[in-house]
C-alpha cells in the first residue's frame, strides 16, 4: 500500500477500478443487452423530441421549452453514466482516471437536482394554466423559461459542487477499487484514509433539501391542480385538464419512484444485497430518460402532430 500523504492527492491514486456486482456478477451479463437497448431508444426518442420541437413552429411555447430543458439533461445524465457501464458489461473496460472520476460525480449530483427542478417548474406551468387560466399567458412567457433556467443552473451548481470538491480532497492511498458501476461519492468516499463524516452529512442535508423540498411541492402544486379540476362543472373541460396535467404527472411519478425505492434499499441495506442500490442507480439513469419523451409522444397531440409532420416531410423529400 502507498504512504499517506498530506500533500498530495493524484498521485496517491491516479485511477479507480468500477467493479459493479460484486456479489452478484452474473447480473452483467443479462443486463447488457437490456441496458443498451434502453439506451439506444433513450437516446433516438430524447432527440426526435428535441427535433420535433426545434423544427415544428406550433411548439414552440414555454411548456416545451421545458420539456427540451427536460430531454436534454436526461441526454447528459445518460451520457454521462451508460456508455462507461457498457463498456465495463461488454469489455470489462473498469479503469476509469481520477479526474473523469471526479467528472462524472460532479455532473450526476449537478444534473439529477437540475430534474427535479424543472419538474417543479413544469408542475408550476400546469398550476397556472389550471388555476388561473386567464393570466397564463401573462405569467408563463418566454422571459420567465429563462429566468427559471437560471435559477435551476444555479441553485444546483452553487449548492452541489461542494461534493465532488469534498471528495477530491480526500486522500486516496492505496486502495481504488470502487464497489459501484459509477463514481458515486459515498462509494469512492469510502476508499480515502480521511474522515468522510462531513461528505456523508453534507450530501444527507443536500438530498432532503434540495430533491425533498421538489417532491414536496410538485405534489402540492398537484393537489391545487385536483382541486381546482373537481371544481369544473363541464365534464369536458374536467377531462381536458387531468389530460394536460396527466404526462407530467406521469413522469414525475417515474423519476420519484426510482429515487425513493433507491433511497429505502440503502436505508435497509443489512437486509437488501448491496447490489440492489447499484442496480437500481444505474437504472435511475436511463429508465426515466428512456421513458419520458415517449408518454409525451404518446400522450401530447400537438407532439404526436409535430412527428407525424416531420416524418410526413422526410418521406416527401425521398420521393
Amino acid at each position: 500500500m502507498l504512504p499517506y500523504s498530506n500533500s498530495s492527492l493524484s498521485t496517491e491514486v491516479s485511477e479507480f477500478l468500477l467493479n459493479c456486482f460484486v456479489r452478484s456478477p452474473s447480473w452483467q451479463h443479462w443486463l447488457s443487452l437490456p441496458l443498451s437497448l434502453l439506451f439506444l431508444l433513450a437516446m433516438g426518442a430524447n432527440a426526435t423530441l428535441l427535433i420535433t420541437i426545434r423544427l415544428e413552429a406550433s411548439l414552440h411555447e414555454p411548456m416545451y421549452y421545458l420539456l427540451s430543458l427536460l430531454s436534454l439533461l436526461d441526454m447528459a445524465l445518460c451520457l454521462t453514466v451508460i456508455p462507461k457501464v457498457l463498456a465495463i458489461f461488454w469489455f470489462d473496460l473498469r479503469p476509469i482516471s481520477f479526474s473523469a472520476c471526479f467528472l462524472q460525480m460532479f455532473i450526476m449530483n449537478n444534473f439529477l437536482p437540475m430534474e427535479s427542478c424543472t419538474f417543479l417548474v413544469m408542475a408550476y406551468d400546469r398550476y397556472v394554466a389550471i388555476c388561473k387560466p386567464l393570466h397564463y399567458p401573462s405569467i408563463i412567457t418566454d422571459q420567465f423559461v429563462a429566468r427559471a433556467l437560471v435559477f435551476i443552473l444555479a441553485r444546483n451548481t452553487f449548492l452541489t459542487a461542494p461534493i465532488p470538491i469534498l471528495s477530491a480532497r480526500l486522500h486516496y492511498c492505496g486502495r481504488n477499487i470502487i464497489e459501484n458501476c459509477i463514481c458515486a461519492n459515498l462509494s469512492m468516499s469510502k476508499l480515502s484514509c480521511g474522515n468522510i463524516t462531513l461528505n456523508k452529512i453534507y450530501q444527507l442535508i443536500l438530498a432532503w433539501t434540495l430533491l425533498g423540498s421538489d417532491l414536496i411541492l410538485i405534489f402540492l402544486s398537484y393537489i391545487f391542480i385536483l382541486r381546482a379540476v373537481l371544481r369544473l362543472n363541464t365534464k369536458g373541460a374536467a377531462a381536458k385538464a387531468l389530460s394536460t396535467c396527466g404526462s407530467h404527472f406521469i413522469l414525475i411519478l417515474f423519476f420519484s419512484t426510482i429515487l425513493l425505492v433507491l433511497v429505502f434499499t440503502h436505508l435497509a441495506k443489512e437486509k437488501v444485497s448491496p447490489d440492489v442500490p447499484v442496480l437500481l442507480n444505474v437504472l435511475h439513469h436511463v429508465i426515466p430518460a428512456a421513458l419520458n419523451p415517449i408518454v409525451y409522444g404518446v400522450r401530447t397531440q400537438e407532439i404526436k402532430q409535430g412527428i407525424w409532420k416531420l416524418l410526413r416531410k422526410g418521406s416527401d423529400s425521398r420521393k
